[in-house]
């Protein structure tokens, strides 16, 4: 349960830190402050939901969910990605409003609470960067931007400081949003690929025929499926024609799988001659349709 404490330490300090955060920008008069406290409470909420929700992640399989319940993780994902891109969007209309008139903005306070906003970051970076789900690795990625966007604060503070170009600092809140949403929309294609079933990747259809073709007693495979539940987990479906030589044909074909990282192969064994029962599924390959040569 090591990813879930570490999941709710990142909540407690996050939160309690936004709230400190957003008062330390009004007082200073930051945009930048004030942004980065809007991006951190959402944050924190959904380091909130994402604790839940990895939490009802960990339960095993059972008869409503036979797949199990990994999906509520990249659930968890997804709505975090969703709350950061709405987040951001919200600061860039912001920071152009201050733009276009500007605020006095109160410097030393700014530098102040700059440092102590890395600093609490780079803690909550630390206690959430071993974790192998796609829900922590997005947690994660937040907390390492919020030590970045600090850093960020910390340099316009200081040039600030001794300038008083004002401007810098909605500008700085800007860049910040900016990379949010981007490093949002690229983790928003990896969960719509999980829902879209798409091939995991790293997997090549192609090459796992190939190499199955070359098992002694195989004479044809279709319906090949590969889909995956987390991004990390894969599954396959397979239909294998088989001539009735080789005994040894479904474990020879899961450690080849195994190999190409599929964990759970489900393998339908056919004779030769059978009819498949599952006509026009067949994946098509390079547009060529495969036809099975069924000899009757």
């Amino acid at each position: 349960m090591k990813t879930d404490k570490n999941i709710l330490i990142a909540f407690i300090l996050n939160l309690g830190f936004s709230i400190f955060e957003f008062i330390g920008g009004t007082i200073t008069n930051s945009i930048s402050i004030i942004s980065d406290s809007i991006h951190d409470i959402g944050d924190s909420l959904s380091i909130g939901i994402s604790y839940f929700l990895e939490k009802k992640s960990k339960k095993k399989p059972d008869n409503k969910y036979t797949y199990g319940y990994i999906r509520y993780s990249v659930i968890g994902s997804l709505i975090t990605t969703t709350i950061l891109i709405v987040g951001s969007i919200l600061v860039v209309i912001g920071s152009i409003k201050r733009i276009m008139n500007p605020v006095d903005i109160n410097y030393n306070g700014m530098i102040l609470f700059a440092v102590i906003g890395a600093l609490v970051n780079f803690l909550a970076a630390y206690f959430t960067h071993s974790g192998d789900s796609l829900n922590q690795r997005s947690v994660n990625l937040h907390m390492l931007e919020d030590v970045l966007g600090w850093i960020v604060v910390l340099i316009g503070a200081i040039i600030m400081r001794f300038t008083d170009i004002k401007i810098i600092d909605p500008i700085l809140s800007i860049l910040v949003a900016l990379f949010i949403f981007i490093n949002a929309l690229k983790n928003l294609k990896i969960i719509i690929d999980l829902f879209l079933e798409k091939t995991p990747k790293g997997i090549n259809i192609e090459s796992i025929k190939e190499h199955l073709l070359n098992i002694k007693g195989i004479k044809d495979i279709h319906h090949i499926h590969v889909w995956s539940l987390d991004g990390y987990n894969n599954y396959a479906t397979i239909h294998i024609v088989e001539d009735g030589k080789n005994k040894n044909i479904k474990k020879l074909v899961k450690e080849e799988l195994k190999e190409h990282n599929i964990s759970h192969t489900t393998i339908e064994l056919e004779k030769i001659g059978e009819e498949c029962l599952e006509k026009g599924c067949e994946v098509d390959l390079d547009n060529q349709n495969i036809h099975h040569h069924h000899h009757h």
